[in-house]
C-alpha cells in the first residue's frame, strides 16, 4: 500500500520561510505538491521527475517561480518543498503526490495524473 506522509507545515510571518517534507513508499518517478485553500480548487505547486536525470527535472507554477523549491533523495524515499519569502497567498493545504509508478509522458503538477495522496499540511502565513 502506497503512503505519502508531509509534514513540516507551521504559521510563519510573510517573508518566513518553511521547508515541507513528505516521506513516500513509491518508486513513482513523478512526484509533486498541490494546495488547496479554503473555498479553491486544489493547485499544482511544483512537480518533479526523477527520470530525467538523477537531480531530476523539474517545473513550477508562476506563483510560486523564484520561491519555492522542490527536491528529491531517493536514498531517504523523501521529497521536499523549500518555501522561502512566503505571502499570505500562499496560505493553504499543502499535498504530496505520486503518480501511478511506471505512468510515461510529461510530468506536470496536474491532479488528474496523480493517484497517491497524502493527507496534507497547513502552512498559513500572517501579514
Amino acid at each position: 500500500q502506497v503512503q505519502l506522509v508531509e509534514s513540516g507545515g507551521g504559521s510563519v510571518q510573510a517573508g518566513g520561510s518553511l521547508r515541507l517534507s513528505c516521506a513516500y513508499n513509491t518508486g513513482s518517478r513523478c512526484m509533486a505538491w498541490f494546495r488547496q485553500a479554503p473555498g479553491k480548487e486544489r493547485e499544482g505547486v511544483a512537480s518533479i521527475d526523477s527520470l530525467i536525470d538523477s537531480l531530476g527535472s523539474t517545473a513550477y507554477a508562476d506563483s510560486v517561480k523564484g520561491r519555492f523549491t522542490i527536491s528529491k533523495d531517493n536514498a531517504k524515499n523523501s521529497l521536499y518543498l523549500q518555501m522561502n519569502s512566503l505571502k499570505p497567498e500562499d496560505t493553504a493545504l499543502y499535498y504530496c503526490a505520486a503518480a501511478p509508478p511506471g505512468r510515461g509522458g510529461v510530468c506536470q503538477a496536474a491532479v488528474a495524473d496523480f493517484r497517491y495522496w497524502g493527507q496534507g499540511t497547513q502552512v498559513t502565513v500572517s501579514e
